[in-house]
């Protein structure tokens, strides 16, 4: 057996990202890619940035892992590769910054970049869910859109406000798409590691640091169940308002969403050999992973324009009691 490979740790020969994908976050990105000249288009545009330069950014400012620099992360990386079947580990960068994150970057050879504080303030196996949850994206083709996504989020909001108003609504979309693809590479960081609750104890620190404290993972399962569960109808609206423009979805709810899938039962088929392989990745045909997402965001949509429309008669239904002196009629 492979040193690196944990004895009980099965690995995922030629597993296909679609194992992983959320259906949404794998349409959307298959939408996108049919479109003529779009990835073109966008490498030109990332083209005027250059991965070069974002590359030359870290070798300059952040540490190369290796098997001199960080060997712990450096054999992780590579445990981490083994579980996916990755033949060639992407570079891994410890940046300085007392944030709790870590992103994959580039295009044509994307690398992975750790905050040193994740290092603080997770434990060993969490770190290496969050190594395979970026392996994940680099497998699953995310980078490049991710990338992109980042600099026209900073070119908008920094540098022509104006021009990020009108694209306002794509930026949303694009958003979406965003948070969903965080959602697969959860799945994949659990498959890379084959430990739930590590997985959810790095989601849960992630939340709320925990330096040098100790957090309790049923706890934070049972605020998750609260969150999910369904409360007052505007309450519904707020979750809604909350989410958008934000990158990553709440904690609380990766949480749920990655219990959910191990519910199912996908977890479990995926360990004992039942997935989807490369070699057979594309033969399912595209509409079909398109007519189910595009499902999926039909009856969210139609469910979140329904909510809406009750707030607003009850807001006005308040209003007008009000207006008459009239106590509230309901409690919500």
């Amino acid at each position: 057996m492979d040193e690196l490979q944990k004895p009980d740790r099965r690995i995922l020969t030629d597993i296909s990202p679609r194992a992983w994908e959320h259906p949404a976050d794998r349409a959307a990105l298959n939408a996108l890619r049919k479109l003529p000249g779009f990835d073109l288009a966008l490498r030109k545009v990332f083209g005027l940035f250059g991965e070069r330069q974002l590359r030359l950014a870290f070798q300059a400012n952040a540490v190369r892992v290796s098997e001199r620099q960080y060997a712990d992360l450096h054999e992780q990386l590579l445990r981490v590769c083994r579980t996916l079947d990755v033949d060639r580990p992407p570079e891994l960068y410890v940046s300085q910054t007392p944030v709790v994150n870590a992103g994959a970057l580039g295009m044509n050879e994307p690398f992975i970049v750790l905050n040193s504080s994740i290092l603080e303030v997770l434990a060993p196996d969490e770190i290496e869910t969050i190594i395979g949850h970026e392996v994940g994206h680099i497998v699953s083709g995310h980078v490049l859109y991710r990338t992109l996504l980042v600099l026209l989020l900073r070119l908008s909001l920094f540098r022509y406000p104006i021009a990020g108003l009108v694209a306002r609504p794509v930026l949303y979309a694009l958003l979406e798409w965003y948070r969903k693809s965080e959602l697969s590479s959860d799945r994949a960081g659990l498959l890379a590691v084959q430990d739930p609750d590590a997985s959810m104890r790095g989601l849960m620190h992630l939340a709320g640091g925990a330096r040098g404290r100790t957090l309790d993972l049923d706890a934070f399962l049972e605020q998750s169940e609260a969150y999910r569960s369904d409360g007052g109808l505007m309450d519904s609206v707020y979750k809604v308002l909350n989410i958008l423009g934000a990158t990553h979805p709440f904690a609380v709810v990766r949480v749920a969403e990655l219990r959910e899938w191990i519910d199912t039962g996908a977890y479990e088929r995926i360990l004992s050999g039942d997935y989807p392989h490369r070699d057979a990745a594309d033969e399912r045909a595209y509409r079909e992973d398109l007519a189910e997402a595009m499902t999926g965001y039909r009856e969210s949509a139609r469910d979140f324009m329904d909510q809406v429309d009750a707030a607003v008669d009850k807001v006005r239904s308040r209003f007008m009691d009000a207006w008459r002196g009239e106590p509230p009629t309901d409690g919500g």
